[in-house]
């Protein structure tokens, strides 16, 4: 099966359901034995947003209407995380743009099978639990040099407007689809997901989609 999920690299929710869809993925492969092959796509918190790399918890705040709604927000997202196996630190998590993450992310899920998902997880776990800037070229560079990614390469993308236009059509593809709620799966370009589940939700509805899948396909 092949699942798009629309998702931000610099949301926590986007990290936790990602997390948990790939392992619910795992889990459908070796019920059934259908491979589910899973790409990433950009739906930017915000796009138009310069990189400033200011506190997350002051640009949360000022987001949603206040301190106490941002640390509401905080809560709920590492509660769901720790059940999830992930500890965030968002205490010293900074405002990054992710425009130019999107067009690493594009270039590496070309390299070949998975490396897209280890940039994303290793971008993630920059962001989230060791407070990087993933909107600062070195920052991003180095992570790319760390999932096996030629260095030179992410410098020169980053340095020019590879992928500009890639990323673009995916979020304004995700707008047009009226995408609220990340992570959204589309599996085979027509089931989908809202929202982060749970890994046994994933699971289920992944044999759900495969069992439609299947009757059509005999169908027709």
């Amino acid at each position: 099966m092949q699942v798009s999920v629309f998702c931000d690299v610099t949301d926590p929710w986007s990290y936790v359901g990602v997390t948990r869809l790939n392992r619910g993925a795992a889990v459908f492969t070796l019920m059934t034995g259908e491979p589910v092959v899973v790409s990433l796509r950009a739906h930017l918190l915000a796009p138009d947003e310069p990189n400033d790399a200011r506190p997350l918890l002051e640009a949360k705040a000022d987001e949603l209407g206040g301190l106490d709604r941002a640390h509401t927000f905080f809560e709920q997202v590492t509660a769901a995380a720790k059940i999830t196996g992930i500890e965030l630190n968002l205490t010293d998590a900074v405002r990054a743009s992710s425009f130019d993450a999107w067009r690493l992310l594009s270039w590496a899920e070309e390299q070949g099978p998975g490396v897209q998902q280890d940039l994303a997880q290793q971008l993630w776990r920059g962001h989230f639990l060791e407070g990087a800037d993933i909107g600062d070229p070195m920052a991003l560079a180095s992570r790319a040099a760390l999932v096996g990614l030629d260095l030179e390469r992410a410098d020169a993308i980053l340095a020019g407007d590879d992928y500009v236009d890639v990323v673009r059509t995916q979020h304004e593809t995700a707008e047009a689809l009226h995408v609220t709620q990340h992570p959204f799966v589309v599996a085979e370009s027509r089931w989908t997901l809202a929202g982060p589940q749970s890994q046994d939700d994933y699971v289920q509805g992944l044999q759900q989609m495969y069992a439609q899948w299947r009757d059509e396909l005999g169908s027709s």
